[in-house]
């Protein structure tokens, strides 16, 4: 019999990414379409506290988080949290954590010994490797990434950066990329909002750094980023256009693929629902 702690966590191919939370009657809709997680993005507090209402009011969905900053919750509390979590809703939360980004955190020093420290933290408090993630772009977090956790959660990548990632970690490492999506026909609107979304890590030099080893260019990085750059790390067009890139992942060997619908609240949902079926999703009901 195979140990359950060595299994990959299962969220099924396809989930959700958000900022913040969403609400209970949401996160329904989102499992009825056949999404297999929500993970919540935007730092989200060490008390998770979110996490239960949702899991209450659903009965398969999975919640992870993508992703908690080491920097701002403390590994003691998160570890109480986690296990308040499993304790009620068991094997249904996976906990994702990562550095964050040197240019906005003032304590930011030598990132990668502080994340070690707190994966060891997290040992200390019996937090399962098996449910627990860690953001990881470079060789080196994402070695540390395959070594310390179930595996890895990149953030604004491409489908030939999860080919390189599985390369690395090997086949028994989950791996779990975000990518964002536009649900229109209309490139220049589709820059746009990608380019909105996208300025902010044009800033951070772990993604910019992530990109030129990807083999983009400097100039591909200046500015609000160049139309290869958005059209590489932004899904759009057609349902069906959209699936197929974002399938690209899977192919290259994830395991699953967090869907971050651009364009606001709003888009959410209407986004999803009209994704499921190109994606291959068994809506409910």
């Amino acid at each position: 019999m195979t140990d359950p702690s060595l299994l990959k966590p299962d969220l099924g191919r396809y989930g959700v990414w958000t900022a913040g939370p969403v609400s209970p009657e949401q996160a329904v809709q989102i499992e009825r379409l056949g999404y297999g997680a929500v993970w919540v993005g935007g730092s989200p507090p060490a008390d998770l506290a979110f996490v239960e209402p949702i899991l209450e009011r659903t009965e398969t969905l999975s919640i992870a988080t993508g992703i908690v900053n080491i920097w701002n919750a403390p590994a003691p509390e998160v570890a109480e949290s986690y296990h308040r979590i499993e304790k009620a809703y068991p094997g249904r939360f996976l906990l994702g954590v990562g550095v964050g980004h040197p240019e906005h955190t003032q304590e930011y020093t030598k990132p990668y010994d502080a994340l070690v420290s707190y994966l060891d933290d997290l040992d200390d408090k019996t937090v399962p490797t098996s449910r627990r993630v860690v953001a990881a772009l470079g060789p080196k977090v994402l070695q540390l990434a395959a070594q310390r956790s179930a595996g890895a959660h990149p953030y604004l990548t491409t489908p030939v950066h999860t080919g390189q990632a599985r390369d690395l970690v090997g086949a028994s490492v989950f791996l779990a990329p975000e990518h964002k999506v536009v649900l229109t026909t209309d490139v220049e609107e589709a820059r746009k909002l990608g380019r909105d979304s996208v300025g902010f890590y044009l800033g951070l030099s772990n993604y910019v750094n992530s990109w030129k080893r990807l083999g983009f260019t400097d100039a591909d990085v200046e500015g609000d980023g160049s139309d290869r750059l958005i059209d590489a790390v932004v899904a759009y067009g057609t349902p069906e256009a959209i699936a197929a890139r974002l399938g690209e992942h899977l192919d290259a060997g994830a395991d699953h693929v967090a869907i971050q619908v651009l364009g606001g609240p709003d888009k959410l949902l209407p986004a999803l629902t009209e994704l499921a079926g190109p994606l291959g999703l068994n809506a409910a009901g």
